[in-house]
């Protein structure tokens, strides 16, 4: 399972703005570009670990202050569904 964690994380890690909005449409996730945008210049090269509680909730804070509590919340639940 280990390797699966790897790919998710370095995927999340190295996310394109279009990517974003691709996952976005795909999960039902409202999302504008510029939203994207900005959730992806966070994210880039910080290492994040999703699987990792304590790092995916500060990560969904920040998507909440960059996208909106609504977005956040989508977006976790879209973490919480890839962890699984």
């Amino acid at each position: 399972m280990k390797i699966f964690e790897n790919i998710i994380n370095h995927k999340i890690n190295n996310i394109t703005t279009d990517e974003l909005l691709k996952y976005g449409d795909q999960f039902q996730i409202s999302i504008t570009r510029q939203q994207a945008k900005k959730i992806v210049d966070y994210l880039r090269g910080k290492q994040v670990n999703i699987f990792n509680d304590s790092e995916r909730t500060k990560i969904v804070k920040e998507i909440a202050r960059i996208a909106g509590p609504e977005t956040a919340r989508e977006v976790n639940r879209l973490f919480t569904q890839l962890t699984k």
